[in-house]
């Protein structure tokens, strides 16, 4: 008696039901179903990301057979990426991963347009 259910949908399309009072927090809610991952659960109810760890299911009008998207991010080191680690061809320029494998298309890209660009301007020289 009291409790609802609410449906926690993950982005690969599960879900697991979650019994609660609509007494119970935000805060609460992660603990229990998310032991340990509490500050990298993101709750999604309605379009509105639930920020606030104290306010209580009630006050969200989270009611029975309710539907919270649940997101899982990477903490608080996803906000600031780590900048990459000198390979072996040297050191590169902070926040610029450039080696060989991310300079090939364009340079693909580049001779091929400059062939193309000579076989239409200059056909008596370039022959197929």
């Amino acid at each position: 008696p009291g409790l609802i259910k609410i449906r926690l949908k993950f982005l690969n399309d599960t879900e697991e039901v979650a019994v609660a009072r609509p007494e119970d927090t935000v805060g609460i809610l992660k603990s229990k179903y998310f032991p340990g991952q509490e500050s990298q659960m993101k709750l999604i109810y309605r379009g509105q990301l639930l920020q606030d760890q104290a306010q209580t299911l009630r006050s969200l009008r989270i009611t029975d057979n309710c539907v919270i998207h649940c997101h899982r991010s990477r903490g608080a080191t996803a906000a600031t990426p780590a900048l990459p680690e000198p390979g072996p061809a040297g050191p590169t320029a902070p926040g610029l991963p450039l080696g060989g494998g991310t300079l090939m298309v364009p340079t693909v890209m580049v001779v091929l347009a400059l062939g193309w660009y000579f076989r239409i301007n200059y056909r008596q020289l370039v022959t197929a």
